[in-house]
């Protein structure tokens, strides 16, 4: 069996009772689940059931909307990639907040940027970690200064990104070019070889990387039986000795 959708294993007690009550529904919870997306982003920790729960509880009580959490929950539901969990945040998020910012309107200062600009600069991120454009996620990464402020509050979220991407390559690949992979990375030097040995587990030998061999990459024969019968295609070789009528 698969892992509950709704388990997370650093879920504190009182936040386990209120997803399991009434009082999920209840608007007093909503600063309480607030406290613990805040949490989440500073112990390096992820509740996805928790954090769609919160996002409902905004959908049925708009008022008490807080812009900077929907961002932290985005940014944290990226760490998570490729699950998901991004698309259902978004989903749950109110269809004007969805709607491209207008390019005849004039950007506001990374700083005081509108929820629905933010949005759509994490969606484009979301976008290039499932297309596995992975040097593009980097390179915009750093192209704009409202990235390097949506992501303040998430501790750990580039180590994060690299890991998932890591593991995502060890289940594809064997070997793969150095400089591939430093740009897949975003990294580069003494900081990427301490990473790929260190963090992944993987040899570098000259100019290629060795990824360990594991279920996911080991390449395995496949072997087709079939047993077909000369009788099932005795009417199709009758037809084609008839003469046309």
């Amino acid at each position: 069996m698969g892992i509950p959708f709704d388990y997370a294993p650093d879920r504190p007690e009182h936040i386990d009772a209120i997803l399991n009550g009434l009082d999920r529904y209840n608007p007093e919870t909503t600063n309480i689940f607030q406290e613990y997306v805040t949490q989440q982003c500073e112990d390096k920790t992820y509740d996805c059931y928790a954090n769609l729960a919160l996002l409902k509880l905004y959908q049925f009580n708009p008022h008490l909307t807080k812009d900077e959490t929907i961002t932290n929950i985005l940014v944290k539901s990226l760490t998570v990639f490729p699950s998901p969990d991004f698309s259902l945040a978004l989903h749950l998020l109110p269809p004007h907040i969805l709607t491209p910012v207008s390019a005849s309107s004039s950007l506001p200062a990374a700083g005081d940027a509108p929820l629905s600009e933010a949005v759509q600069k994490l969606n484009v991120l979301n976008n290039l970690l499932g297309q596995a454009s992975y040097s593009a996620f980097w390179s915009t990464l750093d192209s704009d200064d409202l990235y390097a402020d949506l992501i303040a509050d998430v501790a750990g979220f580039e180590e994060l990104i690299r890991i998932r991407i890591a593991l995502t390559i060890s289940q594809s690949v064997r070997e793969i070019e150095r400089p591939v992979l430093e740009s897949w990375l975003g990294m580069q030097g003494e900081t990427f070889e301490k990473f790929v040995s260190g963090v992944c587990g993987w040899e570098i030998e000259g100019p290629a990387v060795k990824v360990p061999l594991n279920k996911e990459n080991e390449a395995k024969g496949t072997i087709v039986r079939e047993n077909v019968k000369i009788e099932q295609f005795s009417r199709i070789i009758r037809r084609a000795y008839e003469q046309p009528s």
